[in-house]
């Protein structure tokens, strides 16, 4: 492992020094871009009132708990406020500052695009159209063609999007204008794609796992232009990296590919990696400061816990199918909504099952915990909200809107904005609401 003074002087060596040095750490020996490395980047800025990325501040679908949104609403109440949204797409929203900010894939118009929506009003302010073309991909049936979340740095909008046989990075200001574009690598498509942008320090990170051989992709946020690259197996995957401080450092931990990793996310060096995962992974990584959880569903279900430490150590393992919403972990605690409608909780540390009951239909959102209350939404339209309970299922509220919901709601100022489906003159029209009292 590189010492602290030495991992800050890395980024800045020369072209012919830096490719040793990845060399020499075993990365990716594509060429290193210095010039991205080099460029200063300002600090990432955000406010406790935004929800600047996918699973929100702290990366772990936990929203601040001195908010209190709604835990009962219906297409009559507390509706704040109502937008349509063009095509088929399961990303998330994003909210920063006085923007809430959406990825869209529009198959009839035949482009990907970023928009953009006031808060308070819910006016859309600008569309930027990213990609034309390249949508005519088969994916899985509850893919999208835009199931990835945008990030934001305080600065630029940074989005991910497979187009074509290819996966792009690309980062617009606050005003929708494009300011550069990377590709990560060529992509064969399996089952679509999924993985959002991962912020950190001068980087955005971007992963695109796929059955040609993926990679993890580090930019420069102000330039695009590369400044680390690590090859991946050629194995379909579709889960976001996330980064915790873990064992005193951060680490960028990824799942899947019938791996769990840790990364240096400052230089893509490996500082551990174990078997442990399925190839298959969708949710993204949590960790109650010791472990961190897999959650795969092919070519087996389990749900596990693996030692942060460094030893890659298995905690435990079960086989309970939780392949596509993440999991949420407190206090101790670790909640779980199956893709089957059964709500569970498990000790973290040992995996023991504390309680597990039934809410209803198939799930594809992940629940996300607002205070003592977990918010999850199923496949057709209900959104569930249950107590984070230490002793049994305690469900406070059943809340039906829209018939389809595949995107997970975010929670910050007291609402909660959700991107919904509706039937409409009898076709199926997109809707981001937003939900407060």
């Amino acid at each position: 492992m590189l010492h602290s003074t030495f991992q800050k002087a890395f980024v800045r060596l020369s072209s012919f020094g830096a490719l040793l040095m990845c060399s020499s750490l075993g990365l990716s020996n594509e060429p290193l871009n210095v010039a991205g490395a080099i460029a200063e980047v300002e600090p990432i800025q955000t406010t406790p009132t935004d929800w600047p990325w996918w699973r929100g501040l702290q990366h772990d679908g936990i929203a601040s708990a001195d908010q209190n949104p709604p835990v009962k609403w219906s297409d009559s109440e507390n509706i704040i406020w109502s937008a349509p949204v063009p095509g088929r797409s399961h990303g998330s929203p994003i909210v920063v500052g006085d923007q809430v900010v959406l990825t869209a894939a529009d198959h009839d118009r035949k482009l990907q695009s970023v928009l953009c929506f006031d808060r308070k009003t819910g006016k859309q302010i600008w569309e930027t159209v990213v990609h034309e073309g390249g949508l005519d991909i088969k994916n899985n049936e509850k893919s999208s063609m835009a199931s990835s979340s945008a990030a934001c740095d305080g600065k630029r909008f940074f989005v991910n999007f497979l187009n074509g046989d290819s996966v792009f990075m690309t980062a617009l200001d606050r005003n929708g204008k494009k300011i550069w574009q990377t590709k990560l690598t060529n992509y064969i498509n399996h089952q679509g794609f999924g993985s959002s942008p991962l912020l950190y320090k001068d980087l955005v990170i971007g992963v695109s796992d796929n059955k040609g051989g993926g990679a993890v992709v580090a930019m420069n946020r102000a330039t695009g232009e590369i400044v680390w690259k690590r090859d991946r197996p050629a194995k379909p995957n579709y889960s976001s990296p996330v980064i915790f401080n873990v064992a005193g450092k951060d680490q960028m931990f990824l799942i899947g590919c019938d791996l769990v990793t840790s990364l240096n996310p400052l230089t893509g060096e490996t500082i551990w990696e174990v078997e442990g995962a399925t190839t298959e992974c969708v949710t993204t990584t949590v960790t109650d400061g010791k472990h961190i959880y897999t959650t795969g569903g092919y070519p087996k279900n389990h749900v596990s816990a693996v030692a942060a430490d460094g030893s890659g150590k298995l905690i435990w393992e079960n086989p309970t199918r939780s392949y596509v919403p993440s999991l949420l972990t407190r206090n101790g605690y670790l909640y779980a909504v199956m893709d089957a409608g059964i709500a569970m909780c498990w000790k973290s540390d040992t995996g023991e099952e504390v309680w597990k009951g039934r809410l209803n239909g198939t799930f594809s959102s992940s629940p996300v915990m607002v205070g003592d209350l977990i918010y999850a939404s199923n496949e057709e339209g209900q959104t569930f909200v249950f107590k984070a309970s230490t002793e049994k299922l305690e469900i406070v509220s059943t809340n039906q809107l829209g018939t389809s919901v595949f995107s997970t709601p975010v929670f910050c100022g007291n609402r909660m904005y959700q991107r919904i489906a509706v039937d409409k003159d009898g076709k199926r029209q997109e809707m981001l609401y937003c939900i407060g009292q």
